[in-house]
């Protein structure tokens, strides 16, 4: 019987193959609008109306990239010269849209319409979703809406409807859960996977599913940039790249299209837990599976705990045996670590706000509206409360009405990490270069360090300081691990050992601070 069914599901995709008329489609990738000389934008310009004046283009795929920082304003000038675009095109973000993102990713789907798109031309599904990090330096990942999106989607197509699938990293181990997308797509009629990121043209094997790495479109060290046309007939997919100036064109790779479906018996490699079997110090005692990504510290008192996602929901669970006791949803994603103080719990969203519940009941108490998305943690001190946001400031709250004790706008970045409070100052990193130290009492600039570096990626800004011995130690992107003196803000030391990025901690003792690389 079964061999009856899978000959007729084989037979149905032959079928629904053979009526797949001939067409091409532009494929662009790693677009990063936001050059200090413009260029990006230049080479998007040139790309855009090249395509226009191609007559047998029948839409145009971005996978990702699209901006080099994620800000809204890149954000924003992306979507403007995309708009010239004379025929339909689909677009998803990539790493450098959302992991640096000054509103979680919120303005991308804002700004585009969605982070994921579905259409089916001339009889080809093609799907695309995003793939993080968001607001952090990782590996790739694809959220968890975007994977029951996935299931939904697949489940509604027809038997043997033959499917493009888009993402912008690799379905490899560059996600830490690619298994999840092709464990999935192996049971369907899956022609291709499309990615960018590795700004290369590279043809890939996905667990036996074709996979095209694309091009950047920037022109890097040459005169211009290009992109791929793809060409697209019922038993083959064709791969061209094209220079959108010269106009030159060359054919690197094809797909011939898989008729006989994939073996579901064969076995791949899969990330292995079986460490925490053998050490059993840390035990579970129970679990709960949100239903998007859950990216902040949750927090915890005798009797609860909280916890926000990235679908904007900050829930509450009993601590004994993870009983979902309520829940308020916000209007953005939240990346925000929320902390407690007596019965209220404090924590930013990306609907720029900061909200404050009651931690019984999850009922709002107050809640003090911003300039933007609001992704850093709060720390509370007394009946003040510290948070920075995504407007370029710095704020201190009154706990208990909600109201501005003192602002700091001396930056030129978002905040998206916690704060730190030592003696009178008030210490936090942003996404322009610096770390601060403000006076925690009137918010005035102390100090601020900066690592030298002109390159904003490598802010000292996802990393929560420790102290010691009146030093701060951080550990920035630029994989350098840093001694900075309390009182002035001088460098003390730096140092490369390690290969060190954006994770820290300190011994009780305050004698050792650790690191974790981000090598296996």
């Amino acid at each position: 019987m079964k061999s009856l069914i899978l000959s007729f599901l084989l037979s149905l995709s032959v079928i629904l193959n053979a009526q797949i008329k001939p067409f091409r489609f532009a494929f662009v990738s790693d677009v990063h609008i936001g050059s200090p000389n413009g260029s990006s934008e230049e080479d998007l310009r040139r790309t855009v109306r090249d395509i226009n004046g191609l007559k047998d283009v029948s839409f145009v795929v971005l996978t990702g990239d699209i901006t080099e920082f994620g800000t809204n304003k890149e954000i924003k000038l992306a979507k403007q010269i995309l708009d010239s675009l004379q025929i339909p095109w689909y677009i998803i973000p990539g790493n450098h849209d959302v992991g640096w993102s000054e509103s979680g990713g919120v303005m991308f789907k804002t700004v585009f319409g969605n982070d994921k798109f579905n259409f089916t031309y001339n009889g080809i599904t093609f799907l695309g979703c995003a793939s993080g990090p968001y607001v952090r330096m990782s590996d790739g990942h694809i959220p968890r809406d975007a994977v029951n999106w996935l299931d939904t989607t697949l489940k509604n197509l027809k038997k043997g409807q033959p499917i493009i699938f888009l993402n912008h990293y690799p379905i490899d181990n560059s996600l830490d859960n690619w298994y999840e997308v092709t464990d999935r797509l192996r049971k369907f009629n899956t022609w291709a996977i499309l990615c960018g990121h590795g700004h290369a043209n590279k043809a890939f094997n996905f667990e036996d599913i074709p996979g095209v790495m694309g091009r950047s479109n920037l022109r890097a060290k040459q005169d211009e940039g290009g992109y791929n046309l793809v060409d697209v007939t019922h038993d083959s997919i064709l791969f061209t790249t094209r220079k959108p100036v010269s106009g030159q064109e060359k054919t690197w790779t094809g797909i011939k299209i898989n008729k006989d479906g994939y073996d579901q018996n064969k076995k791949f490699v899969r990330p292995d837990y079986s460490f925490n079997k053998k050490y059993k110090r840390v035990k579970e005692t129970w679990t709960f599976s949100s239903d998007a990504n859950i990216i902040s510290t949750p927090a915890a008192n005798d009797d609860m705990v909280f916890v926000g996602n990235q679908n904007g929901a900050m829930c509450a669970f009993d601590l004994n045996n993870g009983k979902l006791l309520w829940k308020f949803q916000t209007e953005g994603a939240i990346f925000s670590s929320p902390a407690i103080s007596n019965d209220k719990l404090i924590f930013g969203s990306g609907d720029s706000n900061v909200y404050c519940l009651n931690t019984n009941n999850g009922t709002l108490i107050w809640k003090y509206t911003t300039g933007a998305s609001v992704l850093g943690s709060p720390v509370i001190n007394g009946d003040t409360v510290f948070i920075g946001g995504s407007d370029h400031s710095f704020l201190a709250l009154n706990k208990n009405t909600g109201n501005k004790i003192w602002k700091f706008d001396g930056l030129e970045g978002p905040v998206v990490s916690t704060p730190v409070l030592y003696e009178d100052k008030l210490i936090f990193g942003a996404w322009d270069r610096n770390l601060f130290a403000v006076n925690r009492n009137s918010g005035q600039l102390i100090w601020k360090w900066s690592n030298g570096s002109p390159v904003r990626n490598f802010s000292p800004a996802s990393c929560i300081p420790v102290i010691s011995n009146d030093a701060v130690f951080i550990m920035a992107p630029d994989r350098v691990t840093s001694a900075i003196d309390a009182q002035t803000g001088r460098t003390l030391w730096r140092s490369k050992d390690g290969n060190i990025r954006e994770s820290i901690g300190i011994s009780e003792n305050g004698k050792w601070i650790y690191g974790k690389s981000m090598q296996d």
